[in-house]
């Protein structure tokens, strides 16, 4: 069993080569597939939790999760479960890929179940609303599971990690961030592989709002690739959108250097220029002309990003942080206002410095 606590650093090339006696994956999604098979495929005890039965039985027999990652095959090895506790209980890392609003519910039955002690690592990219008082406020998924789950270890895992990549085994690269270097040490020598880096940071605020927030800018990158817009364009909305993440997450204690790795510019350029992204699915539809609640419906799969945009708009005006891209964005999908008219404003606006934080 990889050893979590701080004496696994000092161990030797045994003790790095020694596994965990077993794993569980929460969310049986696209994303939550693709790292179990990872799991699997570097010789782990791995177990996927998923709601449906169906689903689950097709994991097991024909080692394909059709609904989500159609074609792909998966490692035989790889469990599938809809007994929550039989997924967490003994389990010495837990990953929870469930959506940002069934994340408290899960945690709560994970906190029934589990050991005290457990690594447990959110790759979720979305916030939770906070309730009264705080309701211009919002929960990270981190605040939540350590709401939840007090005795476990925390780590957030982010990154330019889209699952059908994964899982097709092309090169791909992620972060872990803890405060807790042996848990960030477990996870790399849990995930790592030939076609899969992980990466290591300690700052779990920045990795974690990096991974949220970019899903806003996606829907807006989405909206402009089908009205056509140039590349200078694309390049104008994604370095203003790294500028507002990073304003934003400086001012709630993130380390800005944190925006200029994977979790920061690399999530938020992949996320904003691919199509296998949900999030750009959304705004592409958008800019076409259909009505978001359709969107949604037809997609399928929970696209963060909307939720995010709610939460964020009302936050940042609530601490005085500008962030005119976000304003924009909600008053076209929720004031009506055309794109037109939105872009025009925003480039009539002041036009202030273009990097606006300072290292300290």
């Amino acid at each position: 069993m990889i050893k979590t606590d701080h004496s696994a650093k000092e161990s030797g090339a045994e003790e790095s080569a020694a596994k965990p006696s077993k794993v569980a994956v929460l969310g049986g999604g696209s994303f939550g597939t693709a790292l179990a098979n990872i799991v699997a495929d570097n010789g782990h005890a791995a177990m996927l939790w998923l709601r449906n039965a169906e689903r689950a039985a097709e994991i097991n027999t024909a080692h394909l999760n059709s609904e989500y990652l159609p074609d792909f095959p998966l490692n035989p090895a790889l469990v599938a479960t809809v007994d929550l506790a039989r997924a967490v209980a003994d389990s010495d890392v837990i990953f929870m890929a469930v959506p940002s609003g069934s994340c408290r519910a899960v945690a709560r039955e994970v906190a029934r179940h589990t050991r005290a002690g457990a690594i447990l690592v959110s790759t979720t990219k979305g916030l939770e609303a906070a309730g009264a008082p705080l309701t211009h406020d919002f929960r990270l998924m981190s605040e939540v599971l350590r709401e939840e789950i007090p005795s476990a270890a925390l780590g957030v895992l982010s990154g330019p990690n889209l699952a059908k990549e994964i899982a097709v085994k092309q090169l791909t690269a992620t972060v872990i961030a803890s405060a807790d270097e042996a848990l960030n040490q477990t996870v790399q020598q849990l995930l790592g592989c030939g076609y899969f880096r992980v990466y290591a940071s300690r700052d779990m605020t920045g990795v974690e709002l990096g991974g949220a927030l970019k899903n806003v800018y996606a829907i807006m990158a989405g909206m402009a690739a089908a009205i056509g817009i140039g590349h200078n364009t694309i390049s104008l909305l994604i370095t203003r959108a790294l500028a507002e993440m990073t304003r934003f997450a400086v001012n709630r204690g993130a380390d800005p250097l944190t925006f200029m790795g994977l979790a920061g510019i690399g999530d938020l350029m992949v996320t904003c220029m691919s199509p296998l992204s949900r999030n750009y699915q959304v705004g592409f539809a958008l800019g076409q002309g259909r009505d978001l609640e359709s969107i949604v419906a037809e997609l399928g799969q929970v696209a963060e990003g909307i939720n995010t945009l709610k939460l964020l708009k009302e936050h940042a005006e609530h601490i005085g942080v500008r962030m005119p891209l976000v304003a924009g964005l909600f008053e076209i999908l929720y004031n009506g206002r055309s794109i037109p008219e939105v872009v025009g404003g925003l480039m009539r606006a002041e036009q202030n410095r273009d990097v606006e934080y300072s290292l300290r």
